[in-house]
């Protein structure tokens, strides 16, 4: 309305000028007035009315807009004048106030001192309209890109020369989630960051849906949105379809060590729609198990995770092997049962504990020699120290640093685990494991702008994974209780468990490519080995083992398959296994 005044005046002035002179007056000089802080040539600047030409309305008007769009002035007014046979033209300014003072209203994300530093109007200069627009501009960029996309500029007050930015964050109104008819409510909710009353945050929203996608429980989740009661809120609805979550297994392979084998398993990854799983199977052959479990694999300040189950297991031929050459064949049966528990401390989302008991009977037999000799099994397998009763329980302390809003891994988790096997409890052996785990994860993107392809996008990114591991021991650890190394778990390019001891160290660096969202590649290294002390071997970094080599993984029904090809010393091994490695 303002504008629409001053264009109104500027009109009439022209009018009555035009009025007094019978033809169009030529223009003699073009001047400003009313600036002291803004020099002239730059107002000027922008002015296309010449001297010398004939003056015109349109051209006039459109200089007016150009000077007011410059954004110092807040009003901008134009007189004539006769002046030498011609007319001069005076472009009457009034300047905006010099900024005192910025204040911010609303903000609870970010500090006054954080949002000073996107705004490039600095106390002491001339308020600008246009170089302040595009300081909020950048402020608004800046809560987009942390997520909070619903955040507005409310309001721009000018009291003298105090600016006062008022800012509105909404908030979460009612969180309503529709459409499960076997999984609890309180289930869903857990994975949902956000809760009634936190600041919108479309990121939060996104990683949370993620979360609940992960899960497996659902064959499809949406989001959508409505109106709260509360102006400042907004509602989510959050909507999922149920997808069968129970399911049979069969199994049928054969392995060079292992011989035939084949089983049935049944299993369901959430238990009466309560996040709990439940399964049961058995396998048949050379290698013959029976297993039951039961787990809540959820745990928070509030919440615990346990788990319980009961195994037998009859496996044939097992190999024992040194320095590539495999010494001698033999059987092992064991049979346990296990329970534990656990959650986070009260004071760290970060750091939880877990206790379990665990009670196993292991025994050795039929051991038959391959390329060892009798004396020289007999030095392995000392008879105290072969099999028997083991009653353990085994703390394992966690501080996962892992990023909780990302759909992919990144950061570090850290687990010291401390087993103690008690004779007092009615084991036949008293000894104590001690080992430690850390795993490190990092994001790599941009890695398709290098190489020109399309390369996983920022939900799956390709990713740097590494996993240390250390164990040592104390007392007189029995020959099944060993740690081993060797594998598709632990070190690829060797036989399963080719490595065993009292003392262990193990590397395993990888470099995860996701080719689309369900395949990718990796390029492995692996590095480690195990120490008997009973052998006489102690840890030396000289007789570490180590392996390189490539693999694939892809998302199948049965879970995520993983094909491995390792180089190792004394030869090259093909792994298979479902999941990660770590």
């Amino acid at each position: 309305m303002k504008r629409s005044i001053l264009f109104l005046g500027v009109i009439l002035c022209f009018v009555a000028f035009t009025q007094a002179f019978a033809a169009e007056p030529v223009v003699s000089a073009v001047n400003v007035e009313g600036n002291e802080k803004v020099v002239s040539e730059h107002v000027l600047a922008v002015v296309n009315t010449k001297i010398g030409e004939f003056l015109e309305q349109e051209q006039i008007k459109t200089d007016v807009e150009a000077i007011y769009n410059l954004g110092f002035f807040s009003f901008v007014d134009v007189k004539f004048a006769p002046l030498a046979g011609g007319v001069e033209v005076v472009f009457q300014v009034k300047e905006n106030p010099v900024v005192e003072e910025i204040r911010f209203e609303g903000n609870t994300v970010y500090s006054d001192e954080e949002l000073m530093e996107l705004v490039f109007t600095a106390p002491g200069s001339i308020f600008n309209r246009v170089f302040f627009r595009h300081d909020l501009q950048r402020i608004k960029e800046k809560y987009d890109k942390d997520g909070y996309v619903l955040t507005k500029i409310a309001d721009v007050g000018i009291e003298g020369g105090i600016i006062n930015v008022t800012l509105i964050e909404p908030t979460i109104g009612e969180i309503i989630i529709q459409g499960n008819t076997k999984t609890k409510t309180r289930v869903i909710e857990r994975y949902i960051t956000l809760k009634k009353g936190d600041l919108f945050n479309s990121t939060l929203l996104r990683h949370s849906i993620n979360k609940i996608n992960a899960l497996g429980f659902f064959e499809d989740v949406s989001v959508g949105f409505e109106a709260s009661e509360d102006p400042d809120a907004t509602n989510i609805i959050i909507t999922v379809q149920e997808a069968k979550t129970g399911n049979i297994g069969f199994t049928i392979g054969h392995g060079s060590s292992s011989g035939w084998s084949g089983g049935v398993s049944y299993g369901d990854s959430n238990w009466k729609g309560l996040a709990q799983k439940f399964e049961i199977g058995f396998e048949l052959g050379d290698d013959e198990q029976y297993w039951a479990s039961y787990s809540q694999p959820y745990m928070d300040r509030d919440i615990y995770s346990w788990k319980v189950g009961v195994y037998m297991r009859d496996w044939s031929e097992r190999e024992y092997w040194d320095d590539g050459f495999e010494q001698f064949d033999y059987d092992e049966d064991k049979t346990g049962g296990y329970a534990g528990f656990g959650k986070k401390f009260p004071n760290d989302d970060k750091l939880s504990w877990f206790l379990t008991l665990d009670w196993r009977d292991t025994e050795i037999s039929n051991v038959v020699s391959v390329d060892a000799t009798e004396e020289e099994i007999e030095n392995i397998l000392r008879e105290e120290f072969i099999d028997g009763i083991v009653f353990s329980t085994l703390l394992t302390l966690t501080n996962n640093n892992i990023n909780p809003y990302l759909s992919y891994k990144h950061g570090d988790i850290e687990d010291l685990n401390i087993e103690k096997a008690w004779e007092v409890l009615g084991g036949e052996y008293d000894f104590t494991k001690y080992w430690f785990t850390v795993r490190y994860y990092l994001p790599v993107f941009g890695l398709g702008d290098i190489i020109d392809a399309q390369i996983g996008d920022e939900d799956n990114p390709a990713i740097i994974a590494a996993r240390l591991r250390a164990g040592f021991s104390s007392g007189e650890v029995p020959f099944a209780e060993q740690y081993e190394v060797g594998g598709s778990r632990t070190l690829r390019g060797y036989e399963d468990d080719e490595f065993e001891g009292d003392e262990m160290l193990l590397g395993n660096l990888e470099f995860r490519v996701p080719i689309d969202k369900n395949f990718g590649v990796v390029f492995f290294y692996d590095i480690g080995n195990a120490w008997d002390n009973n052998l006489g071997e102690s840890f030396s970094f000289s007789d570490l083992y180590d392996s390189y080599g490539f693999g694939i993984r892809v998302k199948t029904p049965l879970g995520n398959l993983r094909v491995d090809y390792g180089e190792g010393e004394f030869e090259s091994k093909t792994h298979f296994g479902f999941g990660e490695m770590f």
